[in-house]
């Protein structure tokens, strides 16, 4: 068998060397990347519409919160789907709904869709539920195998612990299949350093070095909920420091609309680019993060979002934060009545964007004090990445602070932590330099 191998091997080297002229690699692929372009600097600064009809919302919606009549499910999974029936009857979406919509939309619009990680099916938090058990058998459920008798592939699979050889294999698999949404999961954010060479040496530099795009998508759950110092990060620095040369998107959304968004416009683009998803955790069931079907009917995503509330005569103090801080920043805000300052998302960390923060400054010229909120210590998260990127804005920064290891492992010391971090933002307490 040795022998044959290498004889195999040898065969396709002598082939290799007689070849009279070598093809240049080009980033036109042929074959599966046909019709596919690459990007330039004026593709970020817009998003592209990625809106679908609300009936067609309605009929998927209806379809993956249905179970099959002639098989027993349990008790919990029953209440489950009439949960999502109801979402479905309000024409409203929280994560798992909007999360899931977004999948049907594209199986049904053509696009396959292979998703892996530890625990996806279920979730590791519980809320996606995308393949269901049958009461007291093997036998499992997919509901978004069953949206239209038209529709793309849709496989998922949990995959083992191993976060190297899972994660390099998808990045494979969208090489070869860019028209496909190709998701890798992590069971927590942290678990991605098991993956560190796949992302240093392919996602974030294989276009540079070798021409090759690739679409794949990670989804990194992250937010300071006081679970630890290990499954509190997903290295937000880490990404934002490899990124240069519209290399990849890093995005940390806080509504299921635009986190709906960004999965669809990851296949409706020209061009294909890593997306790096923080995704949140206590946002999958938090009472105010719920989007309605409207939004997903309208527009696309948005790198940033603006508070509606705000009367820019009357703002002094934009506070610009990114993921599920601002629901905390905003708790407080209508507390307090703080009339005087606007909470600002920023939705997209990179490709920065420029344009939207010229806008913010514009609108809210009359704010003396800019400031970046951010829950990681301040020697982590985004702080950097901005002091090194963002000239639009004087940014000055609440964060926590400097720290060897990304959060405290008691939940208490966390909670007196977040409650210091956000009481400094209302109170003028300014702030790590």
């Amino acid at each position: 068998m040795e022998k044959e191998f290498k004889a195999m091997l040898q065969k396709s080297l002598d082939t290799a060397r007689s070849e009279k002229s070598k093809k240049k690699v080009s980033p036109h692929l042929e074959g599966t990347w046909k019709g596919l372009r690459i990007s330039n600097e004026s593709d970020f600064h817009q998003s592209p519409d990625t809106s679908v009809d609300i009936k067609i919302l309605t009929e998927i919606g209806t379809r993956i919160a249905a179970l099959p009549a002639d098989k027993k499910f349990f008790s919990k999974t029953i209440r489950l789907f009439e949960d999502r029936k109801k979402l479905v009857s309000e024409q409203k979406a929280d994560w798992a709904m909007g999360e899931l919509l977004a999948y049907g939309s594209l199986l049904k619009e053509g696009f396959p869709i292979r998703f892996s990680g530890q625990d996806v099916e279920r979730g590791t938090f519980s809320h996606r539920h995308a393949v269901v058990r049958v009461e007291d058998s093997e036998e499992q459920y997919t509901p978004l195998e069953h949206v239209d008798p038209k529709q793309a592939s849709f496989a998922i699979y949990n995959s083992l612990l191993s976060e190297y050889a899972v994660l390099g294999f998808e990045y494979g698999y969208a090489m070869s299949s860019p028209n496909s949404l190709v998701i890798w999961e992590a069971q927590f954010g942290d678990f991605m350093n098991g993956a560190q060479i796949v992302i240093d040496q392919y996602i974030s530099s294989a276009e540079d070095k070798w021409n090759r795009m690739n679409g794949i998508v990670l989804l990194l759950p992250h937010g300071y909920e006081g679970q630890g110092a290990e499954h509190s990060s997903a290295r937000l620095e880490r990404f934002l420091n490899l990124c240069a040369e519209d290399n990849m998107q890093v995005v940390n959304c806080t509504t299921p609309a635009n986190f709906f968004h960004a999965l669809r416009r990851q296949m409706k683009r020209p061009f294909r680019k890593p997306l790096i998803v923080f995704s949140p955790k206590s946002l999958l069931r938090h009472p105010r993060c719920i989007s309605t079907f409207d939004e997903m009917a309208k527009g696309g995503f948005k790198e940033i979002i603006d508070d509606g509330s705000a009367d820019p005569k009357q703002v002094n103090r934009v506070v610009i934060c990114s993921g599920k801080v601002y629901y905390e920043l905003l708790e407080q805000k209508e507390k307090d009545q703080a009339n005087e300052l606007a909470l600002v998302r920023m939705e997209q960390l990179y490709p920065l964007p420029v344009q939207q923060l010229q806008a913010l400054k514009t609108k809210y010229k009359n704010a003396t004090d800019w400031i970046w909120l951010q829950e990681e210590p301040i020697n982590m998260g985004a702080w950097s990445y901005l002091l090194r990127t963002c000239r639009e804005i004087p940014f000055q920064v609440i964060a926590r602070s400097e720290s060897a290891s990304p959060a405290t492992g008691s939940h208490k010391a966390h909670e007196r932590e977040q409650k210091e971090l956000i009481q400094r933002v209302f109170e003028k307490v300014i702030i790590n330099q």
